[in-house]
């Protein structure tokens, strides 16, 4: 008989293994509102299936816990009950011997602390707040609420134009937002339990790109009203589109010579044509919206007029300065800002980098846009500098591998910690600083550390600081409108407190986001603007949403974005993604388990029709 044999996965051990993709698909697919007392619970007793039994903790606590949380979820618990979860949670954490227990016992603590009401609401009232509003997991995960399963049934069925009027009645941006929206919808997309999420980005694209031109709806009758609203980007278009279709006579003010914000000034081209961004534009003005643009409001015109000649102005100034590394060497010539960059090549004036060593400090999406337009600018090297890992970037994981296909160095790992010039002042070199990971913090990552090695040089004469960006908040300060750690002071409703007609959002509210985030800030402002000055208009569509079928849905491959080769599209700022083919987009928006009709989803009606 051997001594030793090798080991094969036999039939349950395959099987298990089967199970555990099961269920992590099963987590990446957990919509938001489901019931988290509940969801702890579940997560509960997974744990006490992998403890070993050996201490008190996990033997006799884990199952404690257990039978209490099953005890508010039955009713049979009271406000001693929840005490008592906390205090037995708290126990098991200082005492369990190894990770199993007290991370088990940790997650129910941070429940208990992060959703305390709705374990009062379970005992109290007998009853999860969650199930009351059971959303469709995309609809709900998209900030301007678009409804999803709609136009990918509209696109299903051949519908494109539908598609775009049905998309708009949420975010007037349906094209610009094809080519560069980060699709936080796809997040937990329910078809992640079979496969993989739906193309929603791809499939929004494809309705932009073979709907034709799609007038905007009719207006509402005129109401006698003025609204202005400062800033020509995504947020501000969205809150004038909306406002003017409710009949509001608005004017933008723009500081810039042409519209978009950052979708002109901070995406460079091969992201996002400007042909496709000037479509979404011309919609929304064809709406009667009138545009000022060269106008710095708060410097040249006083935002004192603007309140006392409009009914109720909004500010969507966006955030467009940039912000300081704080190292020595930072005033030396040739260290530029992403900001200035972006916006230099949005006015259509390129810099020539021709030969030079370029370093671009940051790891987000707007690092990535200036590594990659830097190359096509004529930079002969390129180094991305980031202080955490790769995984830890911000920017889209699609962005970080282009910037690498097309030649970027990333140096992760590494932070500046000076900028050497020569006797003329001009930089020279980039000192950096190798970092080490240590603690988690409180966004996930691990914290870097300085690691116990010298300074690294990097050969450069152009540095460009990437690391955030900032608002131009003075003159609405000097007017008195209240600033906060660098942003705009504004409720959930973007009501201004201190001045009456006066509304904020967007970046210059909630700090740099994305865009949809921006066109949902410029929705709920033209929402309650309307509310402000006396009506209450609905936005609605009549695009009859086609009827889901009862067709099987097997599990089918996802189709993702192709783009052009990287040492092609290296060299110019033409688009680098392709769009999908009629056959790609059939086969993706089939895929689509409609959510709105089957599950909870149907519990609401399917669909918000109107806001």
């Amino acid at each position: 008989m051997s001594r030793l044999v090798i080991t094969t996965p036999d039939k349950a051990q395959t099987a298990v293994e089967g199970l555990y993709r099961d269920l992590e698909r099963r987590i990446v697919a957990s919509q938001p509102g489901l019931c988290p007392v509940d969801l702890a619970a579940s997560f509960l007793k997974l744990c006490r299936a992998q403890t070993c039994g050996k201490c008190v903790p996990c033997r006799v606590g884990l199952a404690q816990l257990d039978t209490l949380l099953e005890d508010v979820l039955e009713h049979r618990a009271t406000l001693q009950t929840l005490a008592l979860i906390e205090k037995t949670a708290r126990v098991i954490v200082e005492t369990a011997d190894c990770a199993i227990g007290w991370e088990a016992a940790g997650m129910v603590l941070r429940g208990v602390r992060g959703f305390r009401e709705d374990y009062v609401e379970h005992i109290v009232n007998g009853r999860c707040t969650c199930s009351l509003n059971q959303p469709v997991p995309c609809v709900s995960l998209c900030p301007a609420g678009v409804d999803i399963p709609g136009y990918i049934a509209l696109v299903a069925d051949g519908r494109n134009a539908d598609a775009i009027r049905l998309i708009r009645k949420d975010n007037p941006f349906p094209a610009s937002c094809g080519y560069v929206c980060e699709h936080p919808c796809e997040a937990r997309c329910r078809r992640n339990m079979i496969d993989k999420s739906i193309n929603i980005r791809g499939l929004k694209r494809y309705a932009a790109d073979h709907a034709g031109e799609v007038p905007v709806p009719a207006c509402a009758a005129p109401t006698g009203k003025k609204v202005a609203v400062v800033g020509a980007g995504p947020g501000g278009l969205s809150a004038a589109y909306y406002l003017s279709l409710m009949g509001h006579k608005v004017t933008v003010y723009e500081k810039q010579p042409l519209p978009g914000g950052m979708l002109r000034y901070g995406i460079p081209s091969y992201r996002l044509p400007r042909k496709k961004l000037q479509e979404d534009i011309d919609s929304i003005l064809s709406a009667g919206v009138e545009l000022k643009t060269g106008v710095d409001v708060g410097r040249g015109l006083p935002i004192a007029d603007l309140t006392q000649q409009y009914d109720a102005v909004y500010i969507a100034i966006g955030a467009h300065s940039d912000k300081k590394l704080g190292i020595p060497g930072e005033e030396s010539r040739g260290v530029v800002s992403a900001v200035e960059m972006l916006r230099e090549i949005g006015n259509g004036r390129n810099p020539d980098f021709s030969g030079r060593n370029v370093a671009v400090i940051g790891g987000g999406n707007v690092a990535m846009d200036v590594a990659r337009s830097a190359v096509r600018l004529g930079a002969s090297r390129v180094g991305i500098v980031y202080r955490r890992r790769q995984q830890d970037m911000t920017a889209l994981p699609e962005e970080i591998e282009g910037a690498i296909g097309e030649g970027c160095e990333l140096l992760s790992l590494h932070a500046p910690s000076r900028i050497e010039s020569d006797q003329e002042g001009n930089v020279c070199a980039l000192w950096l600083k190798p970092q080490i990971i240590g603690k988690i913090d409180s966004a996930g990552r691990p914290s870097p550390r300085n690691a116990d090695v010298g300074e690294l040089s990097f050969p450069c004469d152009l540095v460009v600081v990437a690391i955030g960006q900032s608002i131009e908040y003075e003159p609405f300060a000097e007017f008195g409108v209240p600033v906060r750690r660098g942003a705009i002071q504004a409720k959930d409703s973007a009501r201004v407190e201190n001045v009456a007609n006066l509304f904020a959002g967007g970046d210059c509210a909630s700090g740099p986001a994305t865009v949809i985030r921006a066109i949902a800030a410029g929705k709920v402002a033209a929402a309650n603007i309307d509310n402000y000055l006396g009506f209450n208009h609905e936005i609605t569509t009549d695009v009859e949403i086609p009827k889901p079928d009862f067709s099987n849905r097997p599990p089918c491959g996802r189709v993702n974005m192709t783009f052009r080769p990287a040492g092609e599209r290296r060299n110019d700022f033409e688009p680098i993604e392709y769009g999908m083919t009629c056959e790609e987009a059939t086969q993706e928006a089939s895929r689509c388990l409609r959510c709105d009709h089957f599950g909870y989803g149907v519990f609401k009606g399917g669909r918000i029709a109107k806001w």
